[in-house]
């Protein structure tokens, strides 16, 4: 499974060698394990690195099982580097030659899928999930005092009448409570442990509301959507409900994540858009969160000693801010660059008002 630490590795790793990135889909309804090894023979039939090219043959060929929906490989063979990691979910199919990993992909991959975390609740107890990629990672369950609507002291029990229900029912609502309480604390506990970045939860709409009310706030702003479902469903059905929501809370959070970007470019507080005037906020640091639409690839230029990149060929040329070499792909690096400063990285999805802005834009830390 692909983890933070593995990411993290991909962007720390540095050698004076060539990376081969490959991101392959392999999705079972699209085509079968035939049809993909001709589609990665063809991807590399451009690529002049023969010892990464075998290391990734002899992957494909003995190691990968084609059972999943997509695969991630990166090699760099006179570093001894070789990573591979297969995917729950479709990628896009790329092949990148460049000084370090391609991570862009596995950026919009981890927007998209990573950190899900799911509470199925009633009123005696909650089961929890953890997906990341579109896996399972961890589930748990807690069970707390069974709920017994009993009758206590010489109350009616017809509603309305002296004494009404209310004596019977005051037990059950104390058990209810405890339960509640216990199984956010509970929870809290997951999501820490699993490093959920956003959470939904299933069940009545009673008790998710009940919950909700003693989940605190900073955990409750955390939860992007809610939705009915059984406590006996199998995790399958609850990751494809999960994504299903949320894609669609995705979509609209995107749109709202563009829209304030643009309105702070243009005022011009904390803001930017535009590829060169995003790439040199990238180079001096000040990125907070890089937004860009996806697939969007550009030549360009990078000086190592510096940090600097750019795509503005007589800057490069000039000599005047150090030694610049051609990269292939520009945001590639800014999305490396950021992530390694642990900013965050959005992927979304185009609008016409962000494409005429350059489909790439930042909000800056300062």
């Amino acid at each position: 499974m692909l983890t933070e630490s593995a990411i993290r590795e991909l962007l720390d790793f540095s050698a004076p060698d060539p990376v081969l990135s490959i991101y392959l889909n392999t999705e079972p309804s699209q085509g079968n394990a035939d049809a993909y090894r001709l589609r990665l023979r063809n991807m590399l039939k451009e690529v002049n690195l023969p010892l990464d090219i075998a290391a990734i043959e002899r992957y494909f060929s003995t190691e990968y099982n084609w059972s999943g929906r997509g695969v991630a490989v990166f090699s760099c063979a006179p570093a001894g580097f070789f990573r591979a990691y297969p995917l729950a979910v479709p990628v896009r199919n790329l092949v990148h030659v460049g000084s370090k990993p391609s991570v862009k992909i596995l950026a919009g991959l981890l927007d998209s899928y990573g950190g899900y975390g799911v509470v199925l609740i009633d009123k005696q107890g909650a089961r929890l999930f953890s997906f990341h990629l579109g896996e399972l990672r961890e589930q748990e369950g807690m069970l707390g005092e069974a709920v017994k609507h009993t009758k206590r002291g010489g109350a009616s029990t017809f509603p309305g009448r002296r004494g009404g229900v209310a004596g019977t029912t005051r037990y059950a609502e104390e058990v209810v409570d405890r339960n509640m309480k216990e199984a956010v604390d509970f929870a809290i506990h997951f999501f820490e442990e699993n490093r959920i970045r956003r959470i939904l939860i299933g069940g009545t709409d009673e008790n998710v509301n009940q919950f909700n009310g003693f989940l605190p706030k900073s955990w409750l702003s955390l939860v992007i959507g809610t939705f009915p479902m059984s406590m006996s469903a199998s995790h399958t059905e609850v990751l494809n409900r999960a994504l299903q929501i949320g894609n669609e809370i995705e979509i609209q959070r995107e749109a709202r994540l563009v829209e304030d970007l643009l309105t702070a470019a243009a005022k011009n507080t904390g803001g930017v858009t535009g590829l060169e005037e995003t790439l040199a906020a990238v180079s001096s640091g000040r990125v907070q969160t890089l937004v860009l639409v996806e697939g969007l690839r550009k030549r360009g230029y990078h000086c190592k000693e510096t940090g600097v990149i750019t795509t503005d060929k007589e800057r490069a040329q000039s000599g005047s801010e150090g030694s610049f070499i051609p990269v292939a792909d520009v945001v590639d690096l800014a999305v490396s660059a950021v992530m390694r400063l642990n900013g965050g990285v959005e992927i979304v999805q185009s609008t016409p008002a962000f494409e005429k802005a350059g489909g790439i834009g930042a909000l800056l830390r300062y």
